[in-house]
């Protein structure tokens, strides 16, 4: 009997093992892996449980035994590859940033869009159940007219000045590392959750290292540690976030505020089993699995209260949505190449505040 997907991993990093994990978790298998060469793509087969590894790009998204091709490679490389799986007909699941400019990730969206295949990117903090249950109950208005919409990202994988990644070279990761790489999580996060959309934006790119490296090896870097960004949105909302990757102690916390007049909504990417409510007259910490949370939450929360869910199993309700799609579903809120490309308009966005100094308006 055929799988509910077959699917194609090329990378063999940390990311791409999460991937395999979620194939199997949604009912797929992982048919082949393509590694940066014959060492890796082996090692990645072993890894991840694939029937075997594939010789090239080429060979790869050609095989009829694919239904899917999860693209889990540095950014500089997304838009050749993505390119070359929707050519060959597959659906394509493509880490962020979709492309390292706004004119590739235009590209691919237009090409998927005419390709008519599913093609999604991974923005996964959407699937914790109690981003849903937030996002639930801001639709109906139970906090009123959102006002101030806040938070960070913070994360400490940087910190040391000898740390170094291939995502420090512009040329490889783009013009933002920081809010390239995890900012936009964040704002993806608080668009989707709440509804509003920033049309304006101020930011402040800086770096805790003036150099980094170890010795005479020791080098500017040539993208940022972190970001300020404040900002403006389409509903009168006001709202700011800071993003780091040299935090110390901070090892991937996504937390944000969004406040109205009648309730808060507090969410911790580090303690996702609760959603805080702040209301004037008491607070309320509400966990997931009980009876308040509704049913667009209670579908992600897919393991009975006290046991507890976290990144990985978000990962899984996302490929699951996005076998869903390949299927003819439509779940709600399934992040697609449009949500790429919007983060790609928003990141060249701070570039661009960053560099001039001012305001900058956002494209739709």
């Amino acid at each position: 009997m055929k799988t509910r997907a077959q699917a194609a991993i090329v990378g063999t990093g940390f990311i791409a093992g999460v991937h395999a994990h979620a194939v199997r978790a949604a009912g797929g298998e992982v048919v082949a892996v393509l590694g940066s060469g014959p060492a890796t793509t082996a090692s990645g087969v072993e890894a991840m449980g694939a029937q075997r590894g594939a010789a090239d790009l080429a060979e790869l998204v050609a095989a009829p035994d694919v239904d899917v091709v999860h693209i889990c490679t540095p950014n500089r490389t997304h838009l050749e590859m993505a390119q070359a799986a929707l050519a060959a007909g597959k659906h394509v699941i493509c880490e962020k940033p979709l492309a390292t400019s706004v004119a590739d990730a235009r590209q691919l969206t237009e090409l998927a869009r005419t390709a008519g295949r599913v093609a999604s990117v991974p923005f996964v903090y959407r699937f914790y159940a109690s981003v849903r249950e937030a996002r639930n109950q801001i639709a109906r208005e139970a906090a009123g007219p959102l006002w101030l919409l806040h938070g960070t990202y913070l994360q400490d994988w940087l910190a040391a000045r000898e740390a170094t990644n291939w995502r420090m070279d512009p040329a490889l990761g783009g013009a933002s590392r920081a809010f390239g790489d995890i900012g936009v999580h964040w704002c993806d996060l608080m668009e989707f959750t709440t509804g509003h959309r920033i049309i304006r934006l101020a930011a402040q790119l800086g770096n805790a290292h003036p150099k980094r490296g170890v010795g005479n090896d020791q080098a500017e870097p040539g993208t940022e540690d972190g970001a300020v960004v404040v900002f403006q949105t389409d509903r009168g909302a006001m709202g700011s976030v800071v993003v780091s990757q040299v935090s110390p102690g901070r090892k991937n916390r996504l937390w944000f505020s969004f406040d109205g007049p009648d309730a808060s909504y507090s969410f911790d990417q580090e303690m996702p089993e609760s959603l805080w409510i702040g209301g004037r007259d008491q607070n309320a910490v509400v966990m997931r699995g009980t009876d308040v949370f509704g049913q667009p939450a209670s579908t992600y929360s897919r393991l009975p209260a006290g046991h507890p869910q976290g990144y990985q199993d978000a990962f899984n309700a996302y490929v699951d949505d996005v076998y869903a799609a390949m299927e003819g579903d439509a779940p709600d809120g399934l992040p697609m190449f449009d949500d790429g490309l919007r983060a790609a308009i928003l990141t060249q966005a701070v570039v661009d505040a960053s560099t001039s100094q001012a305001w900058v308006e956002v494209p739709a």
